[in-house]
């Protein structure tokens, strides 16, 4: 899907600059503290670049057709090489799972009053529902003193039992889940969508695997169990009158190795193109959007690209989203991949974990993490 000249659909604005802020971060306050960045470098502007955002078709790959691994590991060396989001058709992913999610979705932020969503409040494990205003995007280098997201989420995570190890053991980004109680079947659906887009993101870490000229089980070890969040967001419409610095969520590059979003009815989502244009994502029906993040940026070692979007609900509707963030296994520490690094060449980045990159993240995004005797702040 290209696009060859500004029009419908297409968004001119130049407006969010590049600002490089590499030696220094935030706290909860806001002030900057001389520590290592663990964002990666922004994707460089490529005026001559082609506008396009590819199309892969799953079918013969996951039908186990042969030579298809390689045609498809190619196709997606293209498009993370020189776009960074790509749409996938053929997934396999009921569609009336997608729908039931949404509706599910739905019901959690239309259906439950604030106080009770606020009683399962976003803690420092990543899970439960955070207000509309309650993120600023501190971590992304794309815009200068973003103002508070328009949006209210609710983060889903892999749901563990109360005698899990982790869960056990208080480790970090692995507690239960804030299931609400007083919404019949909403825990089944989000379990069951989770469980699905899971099947789909590691039947695709083999394709991953050979788009970087490795062994396609290379990865397996690393995606034996996952970490992911499904985060249910609602942006309200938002008011003509409103600023034009105020974001459903401001511009930024997500964190992690691969976020799956499924076809949505109600337009709101931008990305900033190679040329440094951004534009409307179009809407692809039965499709799923996929994008990569920072850690695989990191990975490998700034080869795949880890590209900038943000949402603007201008539709004049109430806007839904579920998307979904997967990442390898919470103890697996990655280290430049061996066919990203030239002879001669040393990484670009130190070895990290995912523990340790969403806690900064999370202290950069999340000013004040709520507290209470079971859950200490981080």
């Amino acid at each position: 899907m290209s696009f060859d000249t500004p029009g419908a659909g297409a968004n001119n604005d130049h407006r969010p600059t590049i600002t490089h802020r590499r030696n220094a971060q935030r706290d909860f306050e806001g002030n900057t503290m001389n520590e290592p960045v663990y964002a990666p470098s922004l994707p460089e502007i490529r005026v001559d670049a082609k506008e396009e955002i590819p199309v892969l078709d799953l079918g013969p790959y996951l039908a186990g057709e042969p030579g298809a691994l390689d045609r498809l590991a190619e196709e997606l060396r293209h498009a993370l090489e020189n776009v960074g989001f790509y749409f996938v058709m053929n997934h396999g992913i009921d569609q009336a799972l997608i729908d039931g999610t949404f509706a599910a979705a739905r019901r959690f932020f239309d259906e439950l009053p604030l106080e009770r969503k606020m009683a399962r409040r976003f803690n420092q494990h990543n899970v439960g529902y955070e207000p509309i205003g309650g993120s600023v995007t501190r971590h992304s280098k794309i815009n200068e003193n973003n103002k508070p997201n328009q949006v209210e989420s609710y983060f889903i995570k892999r749901d563990l039992p109360a005698e899990h190890p982790d869960v056990v053991a208080g480790v970090r980004f692995r507690a239960q889940n804030q299931w609400p109680e007083d919404l019949p079947g909403f825990r089944e659906q989000c379990v069951a969508y989770a469980a699905a887009v899971e099947r789909l993101g590691k039947s695709l870490v083999p394709v991953y695997a050979r788009s970087l000229g490795l062994p396609a089980d290379y990865f397996d070890k690393a995606f034996e169990e996952p970490m992911f969040t499904l985060r249910l967001s609602h942006y309200p419409q938002r008011p003509p009158q409103q600023e034009e610095d105020v974001f459903g969520i401001a511009p930024h590059t997500d964190t992690g190795f691969m976020t799956f979003l499924p076809f949505n009815e109600v337009a709101g989502l931008s990305i900033r193109l190679p040329t440094g244009r951004w534009v409307d994502v179009p809407g692809l029906p039965g499709s799923y959007l996929i994008n990569s993040g920072d850690m695989l940026r990191r990975w490998t070692n700034d080869r795949f690209l880890s590209t900038p979007h943000r949402v603007i609900n201008r539709s004049g509707r109430e806007r839904y989203a579920i998307p979904f963030f997967m990442d390898c296994d919470i103890r697996w520490r990655m280290e430049c991949l061996p066919t990203c690094l030239e002879p001669g060449q040393t990484p670009k980045y130190p070895p990290i974990t995912y523990t340790e990159y969403m806690s900064w993240y999370r202290a950069q995004n999340y000013a004040a993490p709520p507290t209470d005797e079971a859950s200490p702040a981080a």
